[in-house]
């Protein structure tokens, strides 16, 4: 399903407080992460998801951000530093064949993949891996571009999914984009 993995220079792109305008990430992420909340954030570029994540879970909470490209870990690095959040973030790269989810089996409640699912190579694995680390009735909320993600893409997506073992549970409106938040049986 990969195509290519977007350069890590449009990740200051995708972190532009202009993007707030039309895919604003506290409202997208609301419904599902608390105070507390273990989140995963995977593809999370220079954290335009992750920074509001952090926020959201506050100090007894804790995201893990996985990225394929150190440079844009760093960036998301320098970013949590100057708001204050590093302290709630662990960024770990990953790398074409695994998420790197090593010691997360089980801990985590929610996961995010916005706009990523379509540059992994191997869909069953993501979907495997972040089973794996999603707790009981943990939630992925996976969206994808409809500029790069055709329906009938994303819905087969979405079923290989749940033939992993996640149940579709809302289908949530976010401009611009296709999805579904997955719950894990």
């Amino acid at each position: 399903m990969a195509h290519r993995v977007c350069p890590w220079w449009v990740g200051y792109f995708l972190a532009s407080p202009v993007r707030k305008l039309y895919q604003n990430p506290k409202a997208i992420l609301a419904p599902y992460v608390r105070e507390g909340t273990a989140a995963l954030d995977i593809g999370c570029a220079m954290g335009f998801f992750s920074l509001p994540l952090a926020e959201m879970v506050g100090p007894r909470g804790r995201v893990v951000c996985v990225d394929m490209q150190e440079r844009m870990l760093a960036g998301l690095r320098r970013r949590a530093g100057k708001a204050g959040l590093l302290g709630r973030i662990e960024a770990r790269l990953c790398h074409k064949d695994s998420l790197c989810l090593d010691g997360l089996e089980g801990k985590m409640d929610f996961a995010l993949a916005f706009a990523v699912l379509h540059e992994v190579p191997g869909a069953s694995a993501f979907f495997r891996g972040v089973h794996g680390a999603l707790s009981e009735h943990g939630k992925l909320l996976l969206a994808e571009p409809r500029g790069h993600v055709t329906e009938k893409a994303f819905a087969v997506s979405t079923s290989l999914a749940e033939r992993i073992g996640f149940k579709i549970v809302d289908r949530p409106h976010i401009r611009l984009s296709r999805a579904a938040v997955l719950e894990k049986l």
